[in-house]
């Protein structure tokens, strides 16, 4: 795991496997199909429900291809951030404030929850993570033994510099 990448070395990367980036796409194409069946189905229904079912088609397409795109990168954690396989930083190592991976904790399945100390703005990469103000939740499609190491290496480095 000592990928370089802009001169740091990754302490824990995080990525969907396979096998399930291939059943979520299955299960979130599989409603797309459905909705666009009833929305042009030949059964009698109101122009209005068929509307309707037609833009969830379109939305839930549109998730596809974001779940898609989302799920064909990586997490990566340095000493530094926390950054997309592309090299894009989703936040400072400085800004993380605590790791919550608790039971009754609002996060995304097989994953943890980052507290910031400053709002990151909204961000959504389905399967993979989401931001919304001053929490990250990182998880979805992800695997969960990789999550696990990844917050424990995060939780060791917030304790090393006296923040959790």
């Amino acid at each position: 795991m000592s990928t370089e990448q802009s001169g740091s070395e990754v302490l824990a990367s995080l990525g969907v496997g396979p096998g399930r980036r291939l059943l979520g796409l299955a299960v979130t194409g599989v409603l797309a199909v459905a909705l666009l069946w009833i929305a042009v189905s030949p059964q009698p229904a109101p122009f209005g429900l068929r509307l309707l079912m037609l833009l969830l088609a379109l939305l839930e397409t549109w998730v596809v291809i974001a779940l898609y795109r989302a799920t064909g990168q990586r997490l990566e954690l340095t000493e530094t951030e926390l950054r997309l396989s592309g090299g894009a930083t989703l936040v400072p190592m400085s800004q993380i404030l605590a790791v919550d991976r608790g039971l009754l904790a609002f996060k995304p399945s097989n994953g943890f929850v980052l507290r910031l100390s400053q709002p990151q703005g909204r961000r959504f990469r389905p399967g993979l993570y989401w931001c919304i103000g001053r929490r990250l939740g990182v998880g979805g499609l992800v695997h969960g033994a990789e999550a696990k190491q990844m917050a424990d290496v995060i939780a060791l480095r917030l304790a090393e510099a006296g923040r959790d």
